[in-house]
């Protein structure tokens, strides 16, 4: 039996609202991967913004009951690991570890 003020709409809400802080997040992480003092820094940003991404498309996906934002956050995910491979390859000094 569950709680009474656990309804359809209080969870959907509760996506919603955690989708909406979620974005906030990502407007400060945003400012680190303009002035970030260093390359890593920079790259640090953008993967934490792409990983951001996926959560809030996740997050809107389950809050409005749409599995394709699901099946999209997914996907995404995967591009992301792959930019994150790609720059941290780019960025390596020759002789490095890749």
């Amino acid at each position: 039996m569950t709680p009474a003020f656990l309804t359809a709409e209080t969870v959907t809400d509760v996506f919603l609202l955690a989708a909406a802080v979620f974005l906030l997040l990502a407007v400060a992480m945003f400012y680190r991967a303009i002035r970030g003092p260093t390359t890593q820094d920079r790259v640090l940003a953008v993967n934490v913004l792409g990983t951001n991404t996926v959560v809030v498309l996740a997050l809107v996906g389950a809050g409005l009951g749409e599995p394709s934002l699901l099946d999209i956050a997914l996907v995404y995910a995967l591009l992301n690991f792959l930019m994150a491979v790609a720059i941290s390859k780019f960025t390596v000094d020759r002789g490095g570890v890749l």
